[in-house]
């Protein structure tokens, strides 16, 4: 079965909820699409506005402090919030990116760390961490135990290869710039090859859950698996899969019973967070960027801002300002465009003027270095 580059854009709004909001509770919509991007702690909030009716943000609140939704390093070696339930899973099938990106990094072993040694302290830093602990308090835990001091990077390298969750530090998006940590509630196994492959085909199959049809290069970017991983998972697992065909001729896998849309399914606007998953979670990013536009979106860095769906295509990026959110359109929008962007809006100003209005302000420099827009317009609050 061939499946037009439209239709896939469709599928994937479908999964992610994008064609409609749903009327689910939050981890269960969560869980639905696989994971939030959260290294900045108000884009899951603006992500979940984006999918689920009538989103409550204290909701969310309820969920991450009783730890039903956690947050921790996982795909792309980046902050996500996941399911409790799928945590332990996903963490296995990332160990060996993990391992290898985490504790076999020169900066790690130019500062006389070794994997061994991260090893041999991995236990007591666990126990210690059994109660919630403060950055410092966990790295002056290993300072004292190595009677020495800690380099920085050694700290940031073992804190996000150790099985942690972070723990809610305050309002307004949960997680402060104070970090906390706790031991996860259910220990992954680290180090065996065999827990990592079983846990690498459960990510995947997730995946394709909440992001498919999909190949194996889309597979190892959202995960930053190794390739090889990745079609050893796929192979596990293609019994139960069900093989199409992009229109470029790229094999294309999908769970069974997937509701794929048809490509004239319409697509209502949206407002994306800054690293919504959309955006990052294909080695083919044209599903949903246009070519012409990626590198407006996904900065040099890896900042991917704030953008635009227009017909289930990145059309511009957005910001709060004073005022209201200042869309900037990469190309002419027609009128009903923009009335259905000024509706999403005037939403979404509700849900940023409990909480922090200017959510994003801290990348504002990305709009002073230029955006090429055709149109900017500040749509009120």
């Amino acid at each position: 079965m061939v499946i037009t580059a439209r239709a896939l854009n469709r599928s994937t709004l479908h999964r992610q909820l994008l064609l409609e909001r749903a009327p689910l509770g939050v981890t269960e919509a969560v869980r639905r699409v696989v994971c939030l991007q959260a290294q900045h702690p108000g884009s899951p909030y603006v992500a979940l506005w984006n999918r689920v009716a009538g989103f409550d943000p204290a909701r969310l609140d309820e969920a991450v402090s009783g730890f039903e939704l956690v947050r921790s390093t996982l795909m792309r070696l980046t902050l996500h919030l996941v399911h409790a339930g799928d945590y332990r899973a996903f963490r296995e099938g990332m160990e060996p990116t993990l391992r290898g990106s985490r504790l076999h990094d020169p900066r790690f072993t130019k500062a006389g760390f070794t994997a061994a040694d991260a090893d041999a302290l991995l236990p007591g830093l666990l126990e210690y961490a059994g109660s919630a602990r403060t950055g410092a308090e966990l790295r002056g835990h290993i300072e004292e135990g190595r009677g020495e001091p800690v380099e920085a990077v050694v700290w940031r390298m073992v804190r996000q290869y150790a099985p942690l969750w972070h723990v809610p530090t305050g309002p307004p998006w949960s997680f402060g710039t104070a970090q906390s940590f706790v031991t996860a509630g259910e220990l992954p196994v680290l180090r065996d090859p065999e827990a990592s492959a079983a846990g690498l085909a459960v990510l995947v199959r997730r995946y394709l859950e909440g992001f498919g049809p999909a190949s194996v290069p889309d597979m190892a970017q959202f995960t930053t698996a190794p390739r090889g991983l990745v079609r050893e998972a796929v192979a596990s697992l293609e019994g139960g899969l069900d093989r199409l065909e992009g229109a470029d001729g790229t094999v294309l896998y999908d769970v069974p019973g997937a509701v794929r849309p048809g490509e004239d399914v319409p697509a209502p606007p949206r407002l994306l967070a800054m690293w919504d998953s959309v955006l990052l979670a294909y080695a083919d990013r044209s599903r949903v960027i246009p070519p012409a536009y990626r590198k407006q979106v996904i900065r040099v860095n890896g900042d991917t801002l704030p953008t635009l769906l227009v017909d289930g295509y990145v059309a511009g990026v957005w910001r709060p300002v004073d005022g209201g959110i200042e869309a900037s359109a990469f190309h002419p929008l027609t009128a009903a465009d923009w009335e259905g962007l000024a509706a999403e809006a005037a939403s979404l100003g509700t849900l940023l003027a409990a909480r922090d209005p200017r959510v994003y302000g801290r990348y504002d420099h990305w709009w002073a270095k230029g955006v090429p827009a055709a149109e900017t317009r500040v749509l009120p609050c």
